[in-house]
């Protein structure tokens, strides 16, 4: 399995899936998570014109060539999700089957703005008690059931710290993505990439709160693709957190069902 993070998220947003599909004693999967360039562990790109999807999507066939992975079952959550369809497009022995975390072809431009109004112009944090606040404020809505624990942890995984305060685990020219965001002029759907899945096992985690990817997206999807296997995660958003069992027994299932296909 192939683990492709949201747009400014990380390779450890996957521990909890990674480690229980990696752990599995019948069937054992190796696992290979990935930081895209500016975010995590790996390096700012000194132009930020380059954190665009082609560039990302080649970076992904890079990792994969040099961990040697040939073949593969793409988990895509947002971003992630979208550099799996172009992938689909131009890689397409690459892809044993894919999973998209709350992405689709169609988004609602509700949740774009929202995510260009924290990326854009983030507040500075300086304690951890603080920017767990903060992310709680944020996200509070669609993830009702969080424990403070949960919070907290998502809050390790947002922010590292540096100097006398915290700061965010991706490069803030990231925000120049959205510039081109207007609610006036939303981003055409990209039917014919999701298209380009065809044939392959498809499962959609939808989460049942997202601001991003509606019901309806959902419903469209599944008229393209009547053979799409959806889980639906209750108390969550924009986008599911992988780190529940019944969600993650679901995703062993599927990847047991990738491996029968192949």
């Amino acid at each position: 399995m192939l683990c492709l993070p949201g747009l400014t998220r990380t390779a450890e947003d996957f521990d909890a899936v990674a480690k229980a599909l990696a752990s599995d004693t019948q069937a054992p999967r190796r696992v290979v998570s990935m930081d895209y360039r500016g975010r995590g562990q790996s390096d700012y790109d000194p132009d930020p014109a380059n954190y665009n999807v082609a560039v990302e999507s080649g970076d992904v066939l890079a990792v994969a060539k040099e961990a040697g992975i040939g073949r593969a079952i793409l988990l895509g959550t947002s971003r992630g999700g979208i550099i799996s369809m172009v992938l689909a497009a131009t890689q397409p022995a690459l892809l044993a089957g894919v999973i998209l975390n709350d992405i689709g072809p169609a988004l609602d431009m509700r949740g774009l703005v929202k995510i260009k109004g924290y990326i854009s112009d983030p507040p500075p944090r300086q304690t951890w008690d603080d920017a767990c606040a903060g992310l709680k404020a944020l996200f509070g809505k669609v993830f009702p059931a969080l424990t403070d624990a949960q919070w907290m942890e998502w809050t390790r995984r947002a922010f590292r710290q540096e100097g006398g305060g915290l700061v965010r685990t991706y490069d803030p020219r990231l925000g120049h993505v959205f510039d081109a965001v207007d609610p006036e002029n939303p981003p055409p759907p990209i039917w014919d990439l999701f298209d380009k899945m065809a044939g392959v096992p498809l499962m959609l985690i939808h989460g049942a709160l997202s601001d991003l990817l509606t019901v309806q997206g959902v419903a469209d999807m599944q008229t393209r693709r009547p053979d799409l296997e959806v889980v639906t995660v209750a108390d969550q958003g924009h986008a599911p957190l992988l780190e529940d069992q019944p969600t993650i027994a679901r995703i062993a299932a599927f990847c047991a069902r990738c491996d029968t296909a192949a």
